[in-house]
């Protein structure tokens, strides 16, 4: 998927989970930062990022901080885009996991709440839900890196679509392109790995994909194996 034009700037400082502070062409403004996440790992001063301007009279923030620099690396920390990515690589036939799947629709209601996307293909209905992954230690990517009730949660509740009848995956989309593997992070928060491996044992498919992130649009790059 494509990125509106975006801004070089300097992260400066993180004042709360979803605003930072960055300097952009020696002027300091604030930015919304999508992604409740702890980012430790990414969002050190001085670090290079790339922002989307917003023009909103309800909004408190200039930009959206889109891409962190880490290195080498681009490291898209927008945890609002791996439906979107998911859909876009169902669509046209990208991943092998969901070949001969369609997208139904997004954000369908099951029980009190929603997943990210309904799927249809030769096995029946498929309920999905997204993960947005931003940390990679030693080429492993993990999630969460913070506790996740909400993550918890959503495992449980594709544990009872299957239950149910349905059919029920997760999906970590790895939003940079140097990871090997994928672990759940079970030092950050081991209520969400048990819920992980009750999840798999029960019968819900995982699986998660690394991404080509650039300053003009972020797609999957390829599948890793799934560590239980």
């Amino acid at each position: 998927m494509d990125f509106p034009p975006l801004i070089e700037g300097v992260f400066l400082k993180r004042e709360n989970r979803f605003r930072a502070k960055v300097n952009v062409g020696g002027e300091i403004f604030l930015a919304h930062l999508p992604n409740s996440g702890r980012l430790e790992e990414l969002l050190d001063p001085g670090r290079k990022v790339f922002l989307s301007q917003v023009e909103s009279k309800s909004r408190k923030t200039s930009f959206d901080l889109k891409i962190v620099k880490v290195g080498e690396i681009l490291v898209s920390v927008d945890a609002r885009l791996p439906r979107f990515i998911f859909q876009e690589a169902v669509e046209k036939g990208e991943l092998s996991d969901f070949a001969g799947y369609r997208v139904v629709k997004g954000e369908p209601r099951y029980g009190g709440g929603r997943f990210d996307v309904l799927l249809e293909g030769p096995e029946g209905q498929l309920m999905v839900e997204t993960k947005s992954v931003t940390l990679v230690k030693e080429g492993i990517a993990l999630f969460p890196d913070a506790p996740t009730e909400r993550g918890r949660r959503h495992l449980l509740e594709l544990k009872r679509a299957l239950e149910e009848g349905l059919k029920a995956a997760v999906v970590f989309i790895i939003q940079r392109e140097d990871a090997v593997a994928f672990s759940p992070n079970f030092a950050a928060d081991p209520a969400f790995g048990q819920a992980f491996q009750e999840a798999i044992k029960a019968g819900v498919k995982a699986s998660a994909y690394t991404c080509s992130v650039t300053e003009r649009g972020i797609k999957i790059k390829s599948q890793v194996p799934v560590s239980y």
